[in-house]
């Protein structure tokens, strides 16, 4: 039976190629994927392990807990407390560290770094062992800088140019004096890193006089360990805690592998789909393989071999289809993963050097899904060929499916389907995340119904094109028979495609929806003419307000200022706004008394107000975090809504309690409205600032638009995986329905049907199983579009159901493109058969 086995996968490998191919793209999918995360993951932990390399106890502020109406304030690192530290048994030097976000303009005015990965430092002494200078000599004073070799590298800056600069707004031009080598991970991944002497780094960052971490250094022959033990005798207990270098560096190689880890796992979601619409591919294969093949195996029956034999045999088949499948998906995997590396350098998010990491399990995990996934889903088809009696030897006719399998198909099919349904509709009913599992489950059982009840609606959804196909004359009635032929393969045809459209519709109509809803909100919610924040979400310098208030034609402006505090024992954070202006620059509806910020008035949103039982009128006593406590009177309550929500109080009322006050954003409204030219003389009032974003609410709104894009296009592409294997499958399935049927179109040819109507049939048959599976699977995906977003409109109430009706016609066109593509080449070797050869096949 094993010779058997190996002879008919060498006499059909013509056949099994699509099924090859089409595992062969999973498997590279997911050996891809790991080769790719684990380069990533192990060129990130080599890098940063060096960074620590002079590092051996690091000294770090401890967070002081909240004790009534205190706020805790994290402990500070003094200069008295670095030099305890340099003067403990073991240790043979220590130095301050003070770092902050700090973004480079380049030569032509754009942030560099892309904004998260820009840092800034401080440079120690005159010489500093963890930044080795490689031109230069170390900054002095406020207006010297050293950069990174990176930086310098990309820029063209070099020493004695002059750089464009800035920490939380304000611009600075200070004279760059060097530049040195890192192994700091944010360069290596493509960021950027500026230098400046200690006392001004201090200064800029807010840190004067202070550090925000001790890096000790330990004497020859004193390990981290015993360093570290004298450091947690000597330094004030509950002020300060230690680690050593290599937990250090253990804590970042957790760190970095957890966020690999997500990278994966989306990866691999996407490649599981992949093998999933591959399954079907596979037992479409093997059940027409073996429907071919009913004389033989009834024969191998007949002559003695058992019903576990014949099983085997198709199972070794399956065995040796996988095994070629995993090991060619293997090598492309490779060449997938090393592709992505450059891609990822290309755009901009630099990988650091190292080399490609193929490892066993990423070798055994490609080898198993291979072979697993293709003997599963050869197990069934397996399973029928045993059932095959000795006496249909005499017939090559497979037998039909019963009514009773039929029927208990169907009713199979129904209850996963209703319950599907109920399970979606149950989800869209609750709140938030409580949903969102059993709206997963809802969705698995809906689309596992509706596959099983896909040979059922096939019938009726085909029968509805016939108007259409009785234009193609004899060709076309001859495409509908054969599509509705086989009901069973049309539909496992058919659900390949339906897969991979529901999601892609599902996903589009999700965003549309979300994109419209935000869009929505930030027009309802905000009056003001612009928003000022920073590139990289951080916050920005006061003086930016004071600056933007000086500008000509600002009207009104109002910062939004955040500051933690203690009310009723629990820590709450306030928006400080300016309350004369605030009214004109925002249109929030208000539930519950006037929307009046000033003195000790403040307003509340829907939310708050509930969570503490107040309403307009309620007064509270609130904890600033200089340890004052003032009385409150809560004017109104507001509709909060994602960009404006909490406690709203004036600006006035909160300085006095704020040493280091800064602002998440500044609103303000103009005389001549919203223009390029308005937009422009602001940004020139912030001296064009790189690092500052001057929007407008259409700008905030093409922000939104761009980022949903660039989700989705990654979305599609990841998608566009299980859409190739689908369109194999239908170039299988053509294809061994034509060698199936060859005599029959002997037989057509023989009575007159001519080349062009062969092909023409075929190609319409593959037209019509392609759209009807384009047609489940958008009606799928629409379905779960609205369900996801009645779950997410809960909490959102601006959100609106948006049916981008012109991409689900291209998403249907695309599966009308992909059955006319599909059709190609089984059509052509159709038309090509010779008719006497093929009447007188068997």
């Amino acid at each position: 039976m094993f010779r058997t086995a190996l002879r008919n996968v060498l006499a059909h490998k013509a056949r099994l190629m699509m099924t090859v191919l089409a595992v062969m793209l999973g498997v590279a999918f997911v050996s891809g994927t790991l080769v790719f995360t684990n380069t990533l993951s192990n060129a990130l932990q080599n890098s940063s392990a060096k960074g620590f390399d002079q590092v051996d106890v690091a000294v770090y502020p401890e967070l002081q807990e909240d004790t009534g109406d205190r706020i805790g304030k994290v402990s500070e690192l003094t200069e008295a407390l670095r030099k305890q530290s340099s003067e403990v048994t073991g240790a043979a030097s220590a130095i301050g560290v003070v770092s902050g976000f700090t973004a480079i303009a380049d030569k032509d005015g754009k942030l560099v770094g892309g904004g998260f990965q820009s840092q800034g430092g401080n440079f120690w002494g005159d010489k500093d062992a963890r930044y080795p200078i490689e031109e230069g000599k170390a900054p002095s004073g406020a207006n010297q800088v050293a950069i990174d070799w990176k930086t310098a590298e990309r820029t063209g800056y070099k020493v004695g140019d002059t750089v464009r600069l800035s920490i939380d707004g304000p611009v600075l031009k200070p004279t760059i004096t060097a530049v040195f080598r890192t192994d700091d991970g944010n360069v290596a991944a493509g960021g950027s890193l500026a230098l400046f002497d200690t006392p001004t780094a201090q200064r800029l960052f807010g840190k004067t006089g202070t550090y925000d971490e001790v890096d000790v250094q330990a004497a020859a022959g004193t390990s981290q360990t015993a360093l570290q033990a004298a450091l947690d005798s000597a330094l004030p207990k509950k002020q300060v805690e230690t680690m050593t270098g290599k937990e250090l560096a253990d804590s970042q190689a957790s760190a970095i592998a957890a966020s690999t880890s997500g990278l994966r796992q989306g990866l691999l979601v996407f490649a599981g789909i992949a093998l999933f619409v591959g399954t079907f591919i596979i037992a479409n294969t093997f059940t027409m393989l073996v429907a071919q093949r009913t004389k033989e195996l009834a024969l191998l029956r007949a002559v003695g071999a058992s019903r576990r034999q014949v099983t085997r045999s198709v199972l070794i088949e399956a065995f040796v289809v996988g095994v070629v499948a995993g090991v060619t998906g293997l090598v492309a995997g490779i060449g997938i993963g090393a592709g992505l590396r450059a891609l990822v350098n290309t755009l901009g998010a630099t990988v650091p050097d190292g080399p490609l990491v193929v490892s066993p399990g990423t070798v055994a995990a490609s080898l198993a899904v291979g072979v697993v996934i293709t003997m599963l889903a050869a197990w069934l088809p397996g399973r029928r060929a045993a059932r095959i009696p000795p006496v249909a030897a005499m017939s090559s006719v497979h037998a039909k499916a019963t009514t009773k399998s039929l029927v208990l198909r169907n009713t199979l099919g129904a209850l996963f389907s209703a319950a599907g349904v109920a399970v979606v509709l149950a989800a869209t009913t609750m709140n938030g995340s409580d949903g969102q599992a059993p709206m997963g489950l809802g969705a698995v059982l809906l689309i596992i119904g509706v596959f099983i009840l896909t040979p059922l609606l096939s019938r009726p959804l085909i029968a509805a094109a016939a108007p259409v196909l009785r234009i193609f004359g004899v060709a076309g009635k001859l495409a509908r028979q054969n599509s509705v032929r086989n009901p069973r393969r049309t539909a496992a045809t058919a659900s390949a495609l339906m897969i991979g459209l529901t999601l892609i519709t599902g996903m589009t109509v999700m965003a549309g929806s979300l994109q419209k809803s935000i869009d929505k909100m930030a027009s309802a919610a905000l009056s003001a003419d612009y928003v000022v924040s920073m590139a990289n979400g951080n916050s920005l310098s006061p003086d930016i307000e004071k600056q933007l208030k000086s500008a000509d034609g600002v009207t009104a402006i109002s910062p939004m200022r955040n500051a933690q505090t203690r009310i009723d024992d629990t820590t709450e954070y306030l928006t400080a706004v300016n309350g004369s202006a605030i009214g004109e620059l925002t249109d929030l509806k208000v539930d519950d008394g006037a929307f009046k910020v000033g003195g000790t008035r403040v307003v509340v949103d829907e939310d708050t107000a509930e969570l503490h039982g107040w309403k307009a009128g309620s007064t509270f006593r609130v904890a600033y975090e200089d340890g004052q406590k003032q009385q409150l009177t809560v004017s109104g309550v507001y509709a909060g809504n994602e960009l404006i929500s909490g406690i709203l109080l004036d600006t006035a009322t909160l300085a006095p309690h704020q040493d280091d006050p800064d602002d998440m954003r500044v609103m303000l409204k103009t005389s001549g409205g919203a223009s390029d030219a308005t937009k422009d003389r602001l940004e020139k009032a912030l001296g064009s600032n790189p690092a500052i974003k001057v929007q407008s609410k259409q700008d905030l709104s093409n922000e939104i638009a761009q980022m949903f894009t660039l989700l989705l296009n990654m979305l599609y592409g990841l998608l566009a995986m299980a859409v190739i294997v689908a369109v194999l499958g239908v170039i299988n399935t053509l294809a061994m329905s034509v060698f199936e049927r060859s005599q029959e179109i002997g037989m057509l040819r023989a009575i007159g049907l001519d080349r062009r109507s062969v092909k023409r049939m075929v190609r319409l048959e593959s037209l019509v199983i392609s759209l009807f599976g384009g047609v489940l699977g958008i009606g799928l995906g629409v379905f779960f579009g609205w369900a996801a977003g009645e779950l997410v409109g809960a909490s959102m109430p601006t959100y609106e159901l948006v049916l981008p009706w012109g991409r689900i016609a291209l998403f249907l066109a695309l599966a009308g493109a992909v059955g006319v593509l599909a059709a190609l080449w089984p059509a052509r070797r159709a038309a090509r058969l010779n008719m006497l050869s093929a009447i007188k096949s068997e």
